[in-house]
């Protein structure tokens, strides 16, 4: 049932009846499968990708590398928290190499996100260091592609 989830990953307006007809399965049994996967945790909800360069919407995104010192008995999960539960996170990652986490925020302006950075998240205790990275243009998220989507004849994209 992997393919079910694959295919509300890639759209997720999809219905049970248009999965089903996709996969040869029965209706039911799509439906019995997405609601299992809502109920344990496996799809944690659906949303719209919407490029807001192409509304009146102001706003600034930024990547921000973050260096912490693990609490013993804790590792990273405590001081993620403290971290994911600011409205302007919209995403956190554990990493791998010279940081130890990468958030995305998002702010009015680059002075919001000056302050997020050096009032709420450079405070937290046992972060050590911080580099703001600001987003100047999106080009792909989450595998959608922005802008310029003209596509010649042998499915390449025009330089």
């Amino acid at each position: 049932m992997d393919k079910i989830l694959k295919l509300l990953e890639d759209d997720a307006t999809l219905t049970p009846e248009q999965i089903a007809v996709m996969l040869s399965k029965e209706v039911g049994d799509i439906k019995e499968a997405v609601e299992k996967y809502e109920k344990n945790g496996v799809i944690l909800g659906y949303k719209a990708i919407i490029d807001w360069d192409k509304t009146d919407r102001e706003y600034v995104s930024a990547l921000i590398e973050v260096k912490v010192t693990p609490q013993r008995d804790r590792g990273f999960d405590r001081i993620a928290e403290k971290i994911y539960n600011y409205p302007e996170v919209q995403s956190l990652y554990l990493m791998s190499g010279g940081f130890d986490f990468a958030l995305i925020i998002e702010g009015k302006t680059m002075k919001e996100v000056a302050y997020f950075v050096a009032q709420k998240l450079a405070p937290i205790e046992f972060v050590t260091s911080t580099a703001t990275h600001f987003v100047l243009k999106k080009y792909k998220d989450k595998g959608v592609v922005y802008g310029n989507t003209e596509i010649d004849e042998r499915g390449n994209m025009p330089l």
